[in-house]
């Protein structure tokens, strides 16, 4: 008989699964317009997704967001009716009652949930973000330690500098006249190997790093 660890199977079922959403045209709710709210609208408005936003009040930037037409808040109380054609929902009230309302009522409507600063209440975690142009990388303590997770995004953002930007969209272009050529598959793949490369990434980057240094004040 094979004895399966109830500490280890629960291990597993939390185990994450890291993934990058696309967004685009997907309805987004936010349940608060705090100032929490508004951290978690900025990641959320340079994904292309339909934002709405239900709150009683809102801080001046979002109802900013709200005239120049990025999202579109309401100024009321949370129904479970504005879950209905929902992807994601954010709970950011001040409230953890009416946050874990809106949880369960997520669970109903199989909406992927997210309550700030209650893991235990978290189908997904915002991680901690190093963004230079296309290049991310994220970061996430399975909501064990933000802080630690903040840390890491602090030493990674020294590691990749402003250059990475520029250095992928050199990689990109690459590889996209390669793709447009009659080139056998796998010697395309030796070459695009080849350039992600230390040696010739470095190259690059020196010469990337050397232009930003001749343009800073």
């Amino acid at each position: 008989m094979t004895y399966h660890d109830p500490a280890k199977r629960s291990e597993q079922s939390n185990a994450l699964f890291p993934m990058f959403l696309k967004l685009t045209g997907r309805r987004c709710l936010v349940v608060g317009a705090g100032s929490v709210a508004e951290a978690k609208l900025l990641q959320l408005l340079t994904t292309g997704a339909q934002i709405h936003v239900v709150a009683p009040e809102a801080t001046t930037q979002i109802q900013q967001w709200t005239i120049e037409g990025k999202l579109r808040w309401e100024r009321r109380n949370f129904g479970e009716r504005d879950l209905e054609g929902v992807f994601l929902v954010v709970a950011c009230t001040s409230s953890p009652v009416i946050n874990g309302r809106i949880f369960y009522a997520a669970k109903r409507h199989e909406v992927l949930c997210n309550v700030v600063d209650a893991p235990e209440l978290c189908d997904f975690y915002y991680p901690a973000i190093v963004r230079r142009g296309d290049l991310q990388i994220a970061i996430s303590t399975s909501g064990r330690s933000p802080a630690l997770a903040a840390r890491i995004r602090e030493q990674l953002e020294i590691q990749f500098g402003p250059e990475y930007e520029g250095l992928l969209r050199r990689l990109g272009a690459i590889r996209a006249r390669l793709f447009s050529r009659n080139i056998e598959t796998e010697l395309r793949r030796k070459v695009l190997c080849r350039i992600a490369g230390r040696g010739f990434c470095e190259r690059i980057l020196g010469r990337l790093s050397r232009r930003q240094a001749e343009v800073a004040p």
